[in-house]
């Protein structure tokens, strides 16, 4: 693992955020469907944990990645803001109990 985070992205409008190609190499992750992500907004650190990775182009290498409705309204997170990554580690899905 090379030194490729932190990176800046934009949310997009459906409260995505982009890992760019070059991130999703330097981490090895390009296969990794689930990641616990730390992201820096408005001064907040806020870890997100077991979100899934979606591709964003066919046979593409960057990724995406949904922030929660909870996280976006409790930190006020709204589309076109710029958040920092700061890591992304692989991990398992969130197993809902009920």
């Amino acid at each position: 693992m090379g030194n490729c985070l932190p990176v800046a992205s934009k949310v997009y409008v459906n409260n995505q955020v982009l890992v760019p190609a070059r991130v999703v190499k330097c981490l090895g992750i390009k296969d990794v469907d689930y990641v616990d992500v730390v992201i820096k907004y408005g001064g907040e650190v806020i870890e997100l944990r077991g979100v899934k990775l979606l591709r964003s182009v066919k046979g593409g290498a960057s990724r995406q990645f949904t922030i929660p409705r909870d996280i976006r309204e409790r930190f006020g997170i709204q589309a076109f803001d710029t958040v920092e990554i700061i890591s992304i580690r692989p991990s398992a899905p969130l197993k809902l109990t009920g």
